[in-house]
């Protein structure tokens, strides 16, 4: 165990400590990584750095102390309802990120409601296995219930599914564009007729493709409405600190009336303190993503981000092209913005991601189907030879035998194995051995994967998962 730290300490010797520290983190200033970071280039880069160091210090809590971020955001906001085609009487917010948006997005669906039927009604939230899971947390943070419509076989909601789902309880429809899993836009027009239909609020989740999809048509992309110009749309999500390119943590909440941004707001009048009122889940909020944001959007403005768009958007269909020469390799499905999912029928896709990541290319793994993900930026455009070469041998290498491979095939031979033979109350035993006696990190993930594959129609993966959380935030014991 670390202890508190007796004396100070010099400054130079300390920030060189912690450049040293980042030595194994992502570098993703290379344009080798597919999540987390989207790297726009310097000079993009420097001015939201120096635009979240005037407001380093400032603290957004309290809209009155600081009226620059004040009208920052309002400024924000109004310009952002324009580029999502808002009508007259929107309102909106700046968050943290895509996970408060959506969080503040069902609460209002709750506190709607409830407005209607009572403080003790508890209603249902229809989202198709697509969604983010967010949504999932937000139910479970909120007390509502998520119900879970299958996406049909182009990875898109089901509308007529989801109608079917309605019931007296239901308090929200969900759609996203894209969705993250294989980066295809839902029918948002079919939904939003739904949504009117059954007089349902019905949330657009746009946080990784709402600074993309706007600029797609200038760009020379045709694309469907998505945004507040579908009637039925009453809220919608964006991350600005993605695909524009603000600092972290900084995305939109929007609402198509202010009666529902009211509905998101926590006020609590007897505190001894003073009056507390707050407009999302943060209690302080930090002045410099508000800045970035803003001044990014400023300095880019709709010919810079069309630009980017138009380089984003056509990298990243190269990059499916790639893919789908080599022959073990498919993607899941045509990406209509900047998400690749990339499967295979013949090999382990989670052994090609291992050897990809070792080759330099960490990439997330997906699951129901197994899958990679790609979130491709303008970071990418000059890497695509050399991903597709090393791509090819990832491949090659994940079709050869090796002591890596036969040890997974083990391990997952005998999971079967065990749990055929023992008892529940002997395989929860094993399980729990597992989970605090397997590797975490390091370089390879396929058979972590495999089990979890192996376990998933038991239905404690979260229990196993929450065990591998817990460990890798745990520092080891001396």
């Amino acid at each position: 165990m670390s202890k508190f730290p007796e004396k100070s300490r010099d400054r130079e010797g300390l920030l060189e400590e912690m450049r040293l520290k980042k030595a194994e983190d992502y570098r993703w200033q290379e344009g080798k990584t597919f999540a987390y970071v989207y790297y726009p280039g310097e000079e993009i880069l420097s001015t939201v750095k120096a635009a979240y160091n005037l407001y380093f210090s400032e603290n957004a809590l309290n809209p009155s102390a600081f009226p620059s971020l004040k009208n920052m955001e309002i400024d924000l906001v109004s310009q952002l309802a324009d580029l999502f085609h808002a009508p007259k009487g929107h309102a909106g917010c700046l968050t943290s990120g895509g996970t408060e948006s959506i969080l503040l997005a069902v609460k209002t669906a709750r506190t709607w409601a409830q407005k209607k039927k009572g403080p003790s009604f508890q209603g249902e939230v229809i989202l198709p296995e697509s969604a983010h899971p967010a949504f999932h947390k937000a139910c479970y943070y909120f007390g509502l219930k998520p119900v879970v419509i299958p996406v049909d076989k182009n990875f898109k909601a089901n509308p007529a599914a989801m109608a079917a789902a309605i019931n007296e309880r239901s308090v929200l429809l969900v759609g996203s564009a894209p969705s993250y899993p294989q980066g295809v836009i839902d029918p948002i027009e079919a939904i939003g007729k739904i949504a009117q239909e059954h007089d349902l609020l019905f949330h657009v989740d746009s946080c990784i493709g709402g600074f993309i999809l706007p600029f797609m048509e200038e760009a020379g992309f045709p694309i469907a409405p998505f945004d507040f110009a579908v009637p039925g749309v009453t809220s919608l999500s964006a991350d600005i600190h993605k695909y524009g390119y603000a600092a972290k943590g900084a995305s939109l909440l929007l609402y198509r009336h202010a009666e529902l941004r009211k509905a998101q707001f926590y006020v609590y009048a007897n505190w001894p303190g003073g009056i507390y009122a707050s407009p999302g889940i943060a209690g302080t909020r930090p002045g410099g993503a508000i800045a970035a944001a803003w001044a990014v959007v400023q300095f880019l403005g709709r010919t810079g981000y069309v630009r980017m768009c138009k380089e984003t958007i056509e990298t990243t269909r190269r990059f499916a092209r790639g893919i789908e020469s080599i022959p073990e390799l498919k993607i899941l499905a045509e990406p209509e913005a900047t998400i690749i999912a990339i499967a295979s029928d013949d090999l382990d896709i989670y052994e090609v991601g291992d050897e990809l990541g070792i080759l330099g290319w960490p990439c997330d793994r997906q699951q129901l189907p197994p899958s990679l993900h790609l979130s491709i930026t303008v970071a990418h455009t000059p890497l695509l030879e050399s991903f597709l070469a090393d791509l090819k041998l990832a491949v090659k290498k994940a079709k050869r035998w090796s002591w890596n491979k036969a040890g997974k095939e083990i391990q997952l031979a005998g999971l079967r194995f065990f749990k055929e033979v023992l008892s529940a109350e002997h395989f929860e035993r094993l399980k729990n051995w597992a989970s605090k006696k397997s590797p975490i990190g390091g370089k390879r993930s396929a058979a972590m994967y495999g089990m979890i594959g192996e376990l998933q129609e038991d239905g404690n993966v979260e229990e196993l998962v929450a065990d591998f959380l817990d460990r890798m935030l745990s520092k080891d014991k001396e």
